[in-house]
């Protein structure tokens, strides 16, 4: 769309002092555990990745809330001050077909915040064969972060299979305003003719390509989280 009517699509984004250009948006992956899982479409590396999934599923930054530092992280708000990943375990163990599996991110503090939490809710639905997992952001920003994003819930999704002792099913990501920044627009493009050049080349294996690449960095990322810390 931003090439048929960029003008059209294009809104103001005075939080930011810049443009966007604007859709709502769903994807939906239907085995998101199979590979290639990894896009090579985006400003992400083995370290970046590695720490984004950690800092959703461990926390390791969540000392920043603590430290009054930040608002918030996604992490903080599903374990703080109720345990909700743990929550929606119990839940289905107690009952698999639960339509009480939510994780809710958004907060009341997000009320009148120049920073809301742009990931809202977060679904698990048991489907007979499968438990799907429904993600729904107010905002996702395509160019930067919605690959980091889906591919950490879908890690955290993992977890939680794994935990209730079933399959993971479908990943669907809702984005209410799917976005790309007036200083993104080019990047877009460059991954858009990439795609239509060789789509195949636009992504890689998890296994055997990126899983070593990320466990490397995990000793450095710890190191650096112990150094914040005591800052």
């Amino acid at each position: 769309f931003i090439e048929e009517d960029p003008e059209g699509h294009r809104l103001p984004c005075a939080a930011y002092n810049t443009s966007r250009y604007s859709a709502m948006g769903t994807m939906t992956v239907l085995h998101p555990l199979n590979d290639p899982m990894i896009s090579m479409c985006g400003i992400h590396d083995p370290r970046s990745l590695q720490q984004y999934i950690m800092e959703m599923l461990d926390g390791i930054l969540d000392f920043e809330v603590e430290k009054g530092n930040w608002k918030y992280t996604y992490h903080d708000r599903m374990v703080t001050p109720v345990n909700q990943i743990q929550a929606v375990v119990d839940e289905l163990k107690k009952d698999l077909y639960s339509r009480r599996a939510v994780i809710c991110i958004r907060s009341l503090d997000d009320v009148g915040s120049d920073d809301p939490a742009c990931l809202q809710h977060i679904q698990f639905i048991y489907d007979k064969n499968a438990l799907n997992m429904y993600v729904m952001f107010r905002s996702n920003d395509l160019a930067k972060a919605t690959f980091m994003n889906a591919y950490a819930l879908i890690r955290l999704g993992e977890k939680i299979c794994n935990e209730v002792g079933v399959p993971m099913g479908a990943y669907i990501h809702t984005a209410n305003d799917l976005h790309v920044y007036e200083q993104d627009v080019n990047a877009v493009k460059e991954y858009t003719k990439r795609l239509e050049k060789n789509s195949d080349a636009c992504c890689t294996d998890f296994e055997d390509n990126w899983d070593g690449l990320m466990e490397d960095e995990i000793e450095s990322i710890w190191k650096q989280v112990e150094k914040l810390k005591n800052q």
